[in-house]
This record gives C-alpha cells, structure tokens and sequence, in this order.
C-alpha cells in the first residue's frame, strides 16, 4: 500500500500561497516533512522574499544564514547566464542547463527534505536583475516539469514566479487563509490569477481558526467562491511556543492539534492521487 501510494505520488507539485502572516510557511514545511517520513523523497523550494523555510525544516540559524539564495548567487548567475553582476543590462544567453543546480545548491535538512532557496529578485534596489529572473524561472520550470521528486514549494502570495509556461504544471496549489479580511481578499486574488494561468487544482486550507465563528466565516468564503476546501487547523499555542524557541512544531509537538490537522491535509492529497 506504502509503494503504491509513493508511485501515485511520483512527481507530485504542490505550491503553497496567501497572504504574509497566516501561516503558510508552517504548513508548507510540517507538509514536506510529514511527506517525507512517509517515504516520499522531498524538495521543499522557498520562493518566499521572508525566506524562513529553513528553520520549520529543523535547521538551525546558523546554518539557515549560510544558504546563499539562487537569486544572489551572483558566481552562479555569471556561469549560467554569461553575465556578471557589475555588467548586468547588458546581453545574456537565454539558454542554459540548470538540471545541476538541485544537486549542488539543495541542503538536506533534519526531517530528510532537500531544500532549496530561490530568493526574490530586486530589481530596484539592484539594477537590471533579468539574468537572475531568467535564472529562476528556468530552475523552477526545470523543478515543475521534469523532476521525479514531491515538490512543496512556499510560494510569495502572488504568482510571481509562476509565468504560463510554469503554472499549468503545478499539480495542487494550496492556498492557506485565516479568517480575515484581507487573507479572504488574497485568497480570492489569487484563485483568478492561478485559474487565469492554469493551474490544475486550487484548493484550500483555514488556519488559525479558533473557533465556531472562524470556521463559519471560512467556510461561507469557500461556498462563494468556489474553492474546495480540504482542511481546517486550529489555532494552537504550540506553533507560537515552537516559533519562539526555533524548534519545528513537528519535532517540538508532533501530537498538538496544528499538526494532526496539517496531517489530515496530508492525507488528503495523498488519498486524491491515490484515486
């Protein structure tokens, strides 16, 4: 059952958006590493500007502030793209391998998930930056489209990584919301644009509720505008207390009500491409 279950997955790409603050980066990482104790061999990508990935996949500061983004990675753009930091707006090649990349830049991290941090490009702050934009979007191209792993990829709130040649292959976007306002507004902006670029599913995930009232005003959310929602997890004092101490709320509280939650999440998509 375990085998047949890693086949069906074989491949499977998960994007995990919403708004900054409700909660994404806790479940993408809890995500990849329940998948991964499952046997599932994981790439967990961060493709979010407040790169904290590392830290819910158990690595420690220190060795978290080592990992050099892909999009600051100015020796690797160079060799890739032909252009050095100092030249930038000048010509670049366009085509370029990238297939290596995983295996020199990913880190494996204490729950036996890869992990692999893109950065943000920014172009304001740092001049013509296309040769580092043509890198990433080739490299997460190469991740969507030919790679055998599970990916779980925490993704900036929008698409911006996510260009029509990309987007279609993303099996399962997760969009995590609280019950606010402005994360309901997100949701709602970012299910048109992943319908807009093709996404394949679009599915939803409440978190933080605390109560009756939370899962009423989320669920009422989900009936208007059509998502389909396959998870709801508690807000629990134990991601707070994990969030303060550095330490995983999957090592720290493997048993606390976020992660049985994030488990049935899990199981849930395990379940659907089982069928």
């Amino acid at each position: 059952m375990v085998t047949e279950a890693i086949e069906a997955m074989r491949g499977l790409k998960i994007a995990v958006v919403g708004k900054g603050g409700v909660g994404k980066t806790t479940i993408a990482g809890t995500l990849a590493c329940l998948l991964s104790r499952r046997g599932f061999k994981v790439l967990a990508v961060d493709a979010d500007p407040n790169a904290n990935l590392a830290y819910t996949l158990g690595l420690k500061a220190e060795e978290a502030d080592k990992i050099i983004p892909i999009s600051e990675n100015w020796s690797l753009i160079e060799e890739k793209t032909g252009v050095s930091p100092e030249s930038y707006g000048g010509v670049f090649r366009l085509s370029f391998t990238v297939d290596d990349i995983i295996a020199r830049y990913a880190v494996k991290t204490p729950c036996g998930v890869n992990l692999l941090v893109m950065g943000v490009v920014r172009s304001a702050a740092q001049g013509c930056m296309c040769p580092a934009n043509a890198l990433i979007r080739s490299l997460l191209r190469h991740i969507l489209v030919r790679m055998d792993e599970v990916v779980v990829a925490d993704m900036e709130a929008g698409t911006e990584h996510l260009g029509r040649g990309t987007a279609k292959h993303v099996d399962y976007m997760l969009v995590i919301v609280e019950p606010t306002l402005k994360s309901l507004k997100t949701a709602q902006h970012i299910r048109e644009l992943a319908l807009d670029l093709g996404v394949k599913t679009i599915l939803l995930v409440g978190n933080k509720v605390m109560d009756k009232r939370d899962e009423v005003v989320i669920r009422g959310f989900v009936e208007k505008n059509d998502f389909q929602l396959i998870g709801m997890v508690p807000y629990d004092p134990e991601v707070k207390e994990a969030e303060l101490t550095g330490t995983p709320i999957i090592f720290k509280s493997p048993s606390s009500r976020a992660v049985c939650a994030i488990e049935e999440v899990c199981n849930h998509l395990i379940g659907s491409e089982k069928t």
